[in-house]
């Protein structure tokens, strides 16, 4: 069966292969240094690692060795690879090595449908999503004993580097270095933990610094209270959507539980990718910070939030009149809250973040298959861009364009 027979005109596979077929991928291609007539394996297409990993999220795929399976059994894959074989290490690499590329595709695939017309920022919705880390809940211990684990993993590097040094066996060289490179970078680990750890012991209550844990495999994972109300490693990633179009216009990852004063950061970053700022904001609750509001309402983002107001510690106040402290945006903002118009604006953002939330969750962000902020931030961002070449197909199909 020939190649091209394998999918039908219409498959999105083919959608997914145009869409990278219009990409400016020259900085990857300047990075290869394999030359045809040199030696060496020839380099893989990065084109064609973009396209795998952006079909490989529509479909749900987030392991790079069922990737690598799914290039020699499933039919899609194989005719994206056309009959060339590809590494699950490849493949790994690839995912989280290219960051950059990654912010400039999510920007790239906004302002492409800004250009036609068929999304716009005039409102946007925000919303944190509590993703569970690769970190095990064992991998989390106290300070001492995180240094002694520590002391224990220097002197097993000092070790294997002396048995380096004394045998001369090819063999036995490989298999010691391979050692000696995993308990140095176990070793660097547990630094990066003990180092995190005040940050850590700075969120503790006074008597209760000692009890401040960070993990001995993913430090910069952190502790927090999951939707179904457990308490879990994870990383919390932040989507600010378009509630036009519903693509995802701006990509954040942090390390607190709580989404509390990420409106201006997030309506910043979308400011920075495309030279304006949203005239409304949609959030929850949990994003409630009045200096975050009274900046984000000032100039010059000057965006209208609708978040619900609080309720108020005393009994029988109405949340919706200011209070002797609140500035000038924040008094706008409880009067603001108080209004029919409002409460249907604010109405908008469940069937927008939410739904963009609930479909990363469908194509697999449920747990994380890498370690580490930089790594987690570069699988958020294959989930935003290829979303929002879904939102594409979408778009242009209900406005009768051609791809």
């Amino acid at each position: 069966m020939a190649l091209e027979d394998l999918i039908e005109t219409e498959h999105q596979a083919r959608v997914v292969w145009d869409f990278c077929t219009g990409l400016d991928l020259q900085p990857l291609y300047e990075s290869i240094r394999s030359r045809e007539g040199g030696p060496g394996r020839a380099a893989i297409d990065p084109r064609l690692c973009v396209a795998l990993w952006l079909y490989a999220t529509l479909e749900g795929v987030g392991s790079a060795r069922a990737l690598a399976w799914l290039c020699g059994h499933h039919h899609a894959f194989r005719w994206l690879c056309g009959g060339v074989s590809v590494n699950h290490h490849t493949l790994s690499d690839f995912r989280v090595g290219h960051l950059d590329l990654l912010d400039r595709l999510l920007t790239h695939s906004v302002a492409v449908l800004r250009e036609q017309e068929l999304v716009d920022l005039n409102r946007v919705a925000h919303d944190g999503m509590r993703v569970r880390a690769g970190a095990g809940a064992a991998s989390f211990h106290r300070r001492p004993t995180l240094e002694a684990c520590l002391r224990e993993a220097e002197d097993q590097v000092a070790r294997l580097n002396e048995e380096l040094d004394d045998d001369p066996a090819a063999p036995s060289r490989r298999h010691a270095a391979a050692r000696e490179r995993a308990a140095r970078e176990r070793a660097e680990r547990l630094r990066q933990a003990l180092e995190r750890l005040p940050e850590l012991e700075a969120k503790k209550k006074a008597g209760e610094k000692d009890k401040a844990r960070a993990s001995g495999t993913d430090p910069e994972a952190t502790v927090m209270k999951m939707a179904d109300g457990g308490y879990r490693p994870a990383y919390n990633i932040e989507f600010g959507v378009a509630t036009a179009g519903l693509v995802i216009a701006a990509v954040e990852v942090t390390t607190s539980g709580s989404d509390a004063g990420q409106i201006t950061p997030l309506n910043d970053q979308i400011h920075d990718r495309h030279g304006v700022y949203p005239k409304e904001t949609l959030t929850d609750g949990g994003f409630v910070n009045l200096e975050d509001i009274e900046a984000a309402q000032a100039p010059p983002g000057g965006t209208r939030v609708y978040a619900p107001v609080p309720e108020p510690k005393a009994p029988g106040r109405d949340r919706h009149a200011p209070l002797p402290g609140d500035g000038i945006q924040v008094r706008e903002w409880r009067a603001r809250m108080g209004t029919e118009a409002a409460q249907e604006a604010y109405r908008q953002r469940a069937s927008t973040v939410e739904c963009v939330n609930a479909q990363a969750r469908n194509r697999g962000l449920i747990r994380l298959p890498v370690r580490g902020l930089r790594k987690v931030k570069a699988v958020a961002l294959w989930f935003a861009v290829a979303h929002n070449l879904a939102c594409g197909m979408r778009l242009r199909a209900a406005a009768g364009r051609a791809g």
